[in-house]
């Protein structure tokens, strides 16, 4: 019996390797841009593109650090190494602060993170004496020890102290406004007036060891090259993302860089940004991207100025007015090309591409098939003499219809456009099933459920446009009521007031919502259910500002751009299959070893199918029904308990009751 399961392990060693650790978070962070160097104890420290890495002189190792893994927040602001204590000081960009020590633990110091002050709280340099941190802020200075991780004093000076330095018995706060200040420790210094100025102000240099700064460049520790994921779409085993950031309101000036994440190998493949150079004009804000079903090597990116195509992740051509029908905004110039909007794209099956173009007075739905364009402009889209102001978030549903949406505030609406006909429904007004006009201010995006519903985000809340109501005159959209369950009559609707910006579905039908400040929602398939709701102080997410969302099917995991960074979650969904086969169906880790406590995965299962766990006598000890394609055990029977060593038999039957087939799991104790 020992043989048979080495054995067994052997044959599903590779299973249990690759099996998804469901729940985990991993962050994709960027490194690129060298700010501040500090070195202790044989350990550089390197401050980049406000995260954290470490180079390990003896071994020349790299370590990177992030939320999560291990840091408490993310945008870091200044680093520094405390040489009595042997840890180092990490001051983030919201005041938070923590302390690293030499075996990679951190503890979180909240305490000024915390405190509620109407002056300004930013840190703007960090001064290490013996075991005391001295941070300039823009009030005075805080005094931590770094050693016991707490704030010993805090001097309000009431001005702002631009870098601070001891001397003797003396600190000395250097104020951009307000000169030169001298602070004697043998006095009471939380009293302002134990403060003298003794002279004018001096801009501090503060210049890298050219030494270290040599050897931190010649590292590689990875990771995309910007921090920015406005927009990001999975495709092919692979994340194709841009910065996003335009909105007409908002000029971010981002770099037109398109990043692709492989991420069975975690590694990036950075497409060119100086495509000014290029082009002949400034190209920045890319708001979306998308890839040539027929050729993954064949990409489009488009954003604030205009369409780019690129050729294995190289630059291949501008469209712009002089090849194509985009034009340039109508409030600024048809033949400017800093301003032709292109905020939306998409391929249809056939290879086609679809983009939209924004505040045109003559173009609005464009499509480019065999390297021709073609316009499919409509009036109905035309307010005040151009196109409406942002175009964006287009897919073609399983009806192969084009949905949109206008995300601007002058407009906020949601359209379908049918290609086989030319034939488009706008809507630019919004009543529930109750009759109400809903007072919507922004569409931020769209997408269809696994039921051909159209759901609809917007500044307040979630609205669905059932198939039934598409070419109603006056189409209902549903405000979906979560009843209260408290005795009485009354529901909620589903995240009401809520600043939607962007949505995606699973495999089993849940709902993935990102929002504007409060973080990630996940909602059970018949939406009656908040599943999860995941905030930067509950959980791993870099941030509660969510810009964009994908999924991979293949293996559940949810992609997240943030206004911090990239991360990714590891759902317990997968597209499920379309049939059940012995071939198909199989259950990892298989063996589940002594030391193995994590989830037992069936995959390869239907929608909703029946699983039943027994013994090999029959005995039912676990059972329900599959979360997409997988169906999660924790190896318990039904009273909690971890089964006896054995083999235990899974039986599975579709949804409508037709048998599947039958795996197989040993367990050892």
């Amino acid at each position: 019996m020992k043989q048979w399961f080495l054995l067994t392990f052997a044959i599903f060693l590779s299973l249990t390797v690759a099996a998804q650790h469901y729940g985990s978070w991993k962050a994709f962070m960027s490194y690129h841009d060298i700010q501040e160097i500090a070195e202790g104890q044989g350990t550089i420290y390197v401050l980049a593109s406000n995260n954290l890495y470490s180079y390990h002189k003896v071994d020349n190792s790299i370590t990177t650090y992030d939320k999560t893994k291990n840091l408490s927040d993310g945008s870091i602001a200044h680093i520094a190494w405390c040489e009595a204590a042997g840890k180092l000081l990490i001051v983030y960009a919201n005041q938070n602060i923590d302390i690293l020590k030499k075996d990679g633990s951190v503890v979180n110091l909240s305490d000024y993170y915390n405190k509620s002050m109407a002056a300004d709280k930013t840190v703007y340099a960090i001064h290490i004496q013996d075991k005391e941190a001295f941070l300039s802020t823009g009030f005075g200075i805080i005094d931590v020890d770094v050693d016991n991780a707490v704030v010993r004093n805090t001097y309000q000076l009431g001005f702002k102290v631009d870098y601070c330095y001891t001397e003797d018995n003396y600190i000395y706060a250097a104020s951009s406004t307000h000169g030169l200040y001298q602070g004697n420790f043998q006095s009471n210094l939380q009293d302002k007036t134990n403060w003298k100025r003794v002279g004018e102000y001096q801009k501090r240099q503060q210049a890298m060891d050219d030494a270290l700064l040599a050897t931190v460049q010649a590292l590689n520790p990875g990771g995309p090259t910007y921090n920015n994921f406005g927009f990001i779409r999975f495709h092919n085993g692979k994340l194709y993302t841009v910065g996003g950031g335009y909105t007409m309101l908002k000029e971010q000036y981002l770099p037109a860089c398109v990043q692709v994440l492989q991420p069975t190998e975690e590694t990036w493949t950075i497409y060119p940004d100086n495509l000014k150079e290029e082009t002949g004009h400034t190209v920045v804000d890319f708001n979306t991207v998308c890839v040539d079903p027929k050729n993954e090597n064949h990409v489009f990116a488009g954003g604030r100025t205009g369409l780019i195509e690129f050729m294995d992740a190289q630059y291949h051509v501008d469209h712009t007015y002089e090849n194509s029908p985009l034009r340039g905004a109508a409030l600024v110039s048809p033949t400017n090309k800093n301003y032709t909007l292109v905020h939306g794209s998409v391929f249809d099956d056939e290879g086609a591409l679809w983009c939209l173009n924004s505040c045109s007075s003559t173009s609005s739905i464009l499509q480019y098939k065999q390297g021709e364009w073609i316009s499919h402009h409509k009036e109905e889209l035309v307010k005040d003499g151009h196109s409406l102001n942002h175009l964006t978030s287009p897919f073609f549903d399983s009806r192969q219809l084009l949905w949109f949406v206008n995300n601007h505030y002058s407009y906020p609406s949601v359209h379908c456009y049918q290609p086989s006909t030319g034939a488009i429904n706008t809507y630019y007004t919004f009543v529930n099933q109750d009759g109400n006009k809903v007072n919507v201010g922004s569409v931020r995006c769209a997408m269809e459920d696994k039921e051909g519903n159209i759901w609809i985000g917007t500044d307040v809340g979630p609205l669905v446009l059932e198939p039934a109501e598409f070419n109603s005159a006056q189409p209902v959209f549903q405000q979906i009521k979560i009843p209260r369950n408290d005795g009485t009559n009354y529901a909620d609707y589903l995240l009401a007031d809520i600043d939607i910006t962007c949505m995606a579905v699973d495999g089993a039908g849940r709902k993935w919502i990102g929002t504007d400040g409060k973080g990630l929602y996940l909602i059970s398939s018949d939406n009656m259910q908040q599943v999860q709701h995941f905030e930067a102080t509950n959980s791993k997410l870099l941030s509660n500002h969510i810009l964009s969302l994908a999924i991979d099917d293949a293996t559940g995991t949810l992609y997240i751009g943030t206004d911090q960074g990239l991360c990714a979650y590891s759902s317990d969904a997968i597209t499920p299959a379309e049939t059940m086969t012995d071939d198909t169906v199989y259950a990892y880790p298989n063996p589940v070893n002594p030391n193995y406590t994590g989830p037992i995965t069936i995959t390869g299962l239907t929608l909703n199918a029946d699983i039943k766990i027994t013994t090999i006598n029959g005995t039912v000890v676990a059972e329900g029904r599959s979360q997409g394609g997988i169906f999660l055990w924790n190896g318990q029977d039904k009273k909690g308990r971890r089964v006896a060593s054995g083999i235990y038999m899974v039986h599975t039957a579709t949804a409508d009751g037709s048998k599947g087939v039958v795996c197989k799991i040993a367990i050892v104790n």
